[in-house]
């Protein structure tokens, strides 16, 4: 049995996982209405850290992985001991770690056209980092449906593979129809990330019975 800190400080923990889907989209969407000239069909939601303005989604990026990170280690206090309680907070806090990668290194623009794109060793790193997000959510979704079917909650377990198979698919619809790319990529990242939220929210109700 958990003292009440002890407790309060998992819920509170939990409840940064369960805010960093929402407070990313959230400043995704303001940034759609003060940047007219951002195209999000056709430009990823990275390519909001370029400009003027670009700070925001740098700050985005950074608080995001803040509170996934935080979320991470919420995860890993109260699963401790059971299984996927290492493997999936850790895959979670890789995923933080890559967003708040993802703000440190920006993004390289278009080029103009005509030219050859270029990447730079920042933008190199900028696509690692927010691929190591990707592709770690994705692992730790199957890490939780073994746990989720360990624990009787069959829904849960379904859900996290259905999001595992369907977040990498959209990715390659997005990549399949450039017109588009930009909103099913972001509708990729809302499923994956989305996942995370819930999950977190999720565990803090187990959290909170025990």
């Amino acid at each position: 049995m958990q003292t009440a800190p002890s407790q309060s400080l998992d819920r509170a923990l939990l409840a940064c996982g369960v805010a960093s889907t929402p407070v990313f989209y959230a400043l995704a969407v303001l940034q759609l209405a003060l940047r007219p000239e951002y195209d999000i069909r056709t430009q990823p939601i990275s390519f909001l850290a370029l400009g003027e303005l670009g700070w925001i989604q740098v700050a985005n990026f950074l608080v995001t992985g803040a509170l996934a990170l935080a979320g991470a280690i919420g995860l890993r206090r109260v699963l401790r001991d059971q299984r996927g309680g290492s493997a999936g907070p850790i895959l979670a806090g890789l995923y933080g770690l890559g967003m708040i990668g993802a703000g440190v290194f920006g993004p390289d623009p278009l080029p103009a056209p005509g030219q050859a794109p270029q990447i730079s060793v920042t933008g190199a790193l900028h696509m690692v980092a927010f691929l190591v997000s990707f592709l770690s959510l994705i692992a730790a979704c199957f890490v939780m449906a073994r746990r989720f079917g360990a624990v009787g909650k069959r829904d849960w377990a379904l859900y996290s593979v259905a999001t595992a198979l369907l977040a990498p698919a959209l990715v390659a619809a997005g990549m399949a129809n450039p017109s588009w790319a930009g909103v099913i990529v972001g509708g990729a990242g809302l499923v994956l990330f989305g996942w995370f939220s819930l999950v977190a929210y999720g565990i803090r109700g187990e959290a909170a019975a025990d």
